[in-house]
């Protein structure tokens, strides 16, 4: 019986040291990692508010055997006694997070300004339950700011660019004859109304699919009252259809008034600009059908164009027009490009309404813009010499004139 209870008490002994033994491997294993530490919490600097940025130096364990931390949690309260509640993760090696949300108050997350805040950040090892948290930082305050400090570059350039546009439409005002760049399209215009004329031919002209309201549309009339009147000059037939009836009526009003500039109001025949149909290739067939019935001597396209451009522009090479065409749609510019005598691309659509009808305020605006272009162009080669080829980098003017092009958010 002794030695029975001596054998018993042996093996529960044995039994003992093991658990020891694992409780002790186990202890090991599941020593939390060092906290990050030098935590601080401030509002994000240039923003609309509602955004609270943290940084901190990382675990010491960041990335350093079986205690490697793998991640941070960012943790947040509104008292430094808690409780705190997840709103972010970041990954090993991070020592920046921006705590942001959006301007709704109904959106998740949403961190309303003028409100205290506590954060600490919790570092993670692959065992999630294995964490150590830092100091707990705060109170702390988000606020939208009046003016973004990295858009410096911006402010002065905008400042700049009005005082040149108020400057050059005075002296438009003043009746001084600004030069602006010639473009081939509208410096074309003329000789191919003169075209029609010598012909007998009339001049087809197509503003597009777009809307009164559209900029290429607004654009587009202008042009229309160029060439309106100069077809009262000499008394060449004019074809609009349109396909928005709204486009029509004021189109109506513009060439009725290029043709009493011109002193030829008799002339004017509103049945020269009519509706056709608002569906997009009904639209484009019954033009097709005027090109190859009128046999205009000009086409010209200008204004908004989609998938009709390529089938009007091949059918008016068919009837043998000069074309002339323009519009701030860039997916339809090569068709133009490679199927009509002369194409404005993108903005010099808009250019040319300002170098056609000679208002002060579009030519003084266009002229200012001619030399915004080239002072950013020049700039630009600048800059690339100076960043590329690392020229005056000892000195701190060239260094402060870098940084004019840099991108900010």
């Amino acid at each position: 019986m002794k030695k029975t209870a001596l054998a018993l008490l042996f093996f529960l002994g044995l039994f003992s040291v093991s658990l020891a033994q694992t409780d002790t491997s186990k202890s090991s294993f599941v020593t939390p990692p060092r906290p990050v530490t030098d935590l601080t919490a401030f509002d994000s600097n240039n923003d609309h508010g509602h955004s609270i940025t943290l940084n901190w130096t990382p675990s010491a364990d960041d990335g350093a055997g079986a205690k490697s931390v793998i991640s941070y949690r960012i943790m947040r309260a509104t008292s430094a006694g808690g409780p705190f509640e997840e709103v972010g993760l970041a990954p090993a090696g991070s020592i920046t997070f921006k705590n942001s949300s959006s301007i709704d108050p109904a959106s998740t997350g949403f961190i309303p300004d003028h409100t205290d805040y506590y954060y600490r950040v919790d570092a993670t090892t692959m065992d999630t339950t294995v964490i150590s948290s830092s100091d707990i930082a705060g109170p702390v305050q988000s606020s939208g700011q009046w003016f973004n400090k990295g858009l410096y570059p911006v402010f002065w350039a905008v400042i700049i660019f009005t005082i040149l546009t108020v400057l050059f439409v005075f002296v438009a005002k003043k009746g001084r004859d600004l030069y602006v760049r010639p473009l081939a399209g509208i410096e074309a215009v003329d000789d191919a109304i003169g075209r029609a004329t010598e012909m007998g031919r009339p001049i087809l002209y197509v503003m597009g699919l777009g809307t009164a309201s559209d900029i290429a549309t607004i654009a587009s009339f202008t042009i229309l009252s160029r060439v309106a009147k100069r077809v009262a000059e000499y008394q060449t037939d004019l074809i609009v259809p349109c396909y928005d009836p709204i486009v029509m009526a004021v189109a109506q009003e513009v060439v009725k008034s290029s043709y009493m500039d011109a002193n030829r109001p008799n002339d004017y025949n509103e049945d020269d600009v009519f509706f056709i149909t608002q569906a997009q290739f009904a639209y484009v067939g019954a033009v097709n059908g005027i090109m190859l019935r009128e046999l205009p001597a000009t086409n010209i396209y200008m204004g908004k164009f989609f998938a009709e451009s390529l089938m009007m522009a091949e059918t008016g090479v068919v009837s043998g027009s000069i074309q002339i065409a323009g519009t701030d749609e860039i997916a339809q510019i090569p068709f133009f490009v490679v199927a009509c005598d002369y194409t404005l691309i993108g903005e010099e659509l808009f250019a040319a309404s300002a170098y056609l009808g000679r208002e002060p305020l579009l030519l003084g605006s266009l002229k200012a813009q001619d030399i915004a272009k080239a002072a950013i162009l020049v700039l630009a080669l600048i800059g690339i010499i100076l960043i590329n080829f690392g020229v005056g980098q000892d000195i701190q003017w060239m260094n402060g004139f870098r940084e004019l092009f840099k991108v900010t958010d």
